[in-house]
């Protein structure tokens, strides 16, 4: 079954970690990518990878956020360090069947999983 589906998104305080998975199940031969959405915002890319580990970030996150993907297993993830409450949003995989995607291209994107929430606090 094709599909998206996120998870692994919790409460932390800030200056914690946590590491998002997304079981794209269907989609290991797509570009795929990170997005989140905070509350009175626009949807943002977050970072996104190739097929071939191609990555892009977001200047907000990069340096803290790692976005990987397992092809054998069907699993992105997105691992985030030194969270921020500015980080607080929620998280959507997507992916892109143009090989060479970028976050920074929201419309590059077709499929999108429901999302999970991350939360912030001081």
């Amino acid at each position: 079954q094709v599909q998206l589906v996120e998870s692994g998104g919790e409460s932390v305080q800030a200056g914690g970690s946590l590491r998002l998975s997304c079981a794209m199940s269907g989609y290991d031969r797509w570009c795929m990518g990170w997005f989140r959405q905070a509350p009175g915002k626009e949807r943002e890319g977050v970072a996104s990878i190739t097929i071939h580990g191609t990555t892009v970030y977001t200047d907000s996150v990069k340096d803290r956020f790692t976005i990987s993907r397992d092809n054998a297993e069907e699993i992105l993830y997105l691992e985030m360090n030194d969270l921020k409450p500015e980080d607080t949003a929620m998280y959507y995989c997507a992916a892109s069947s143009i090989l060479t995607c970028s976050a920074r291209f929201m419309r590059q994107f077709s499929k999108w999983g429901q999302g999970t929430q991350v939360t912030v606090s001081t």
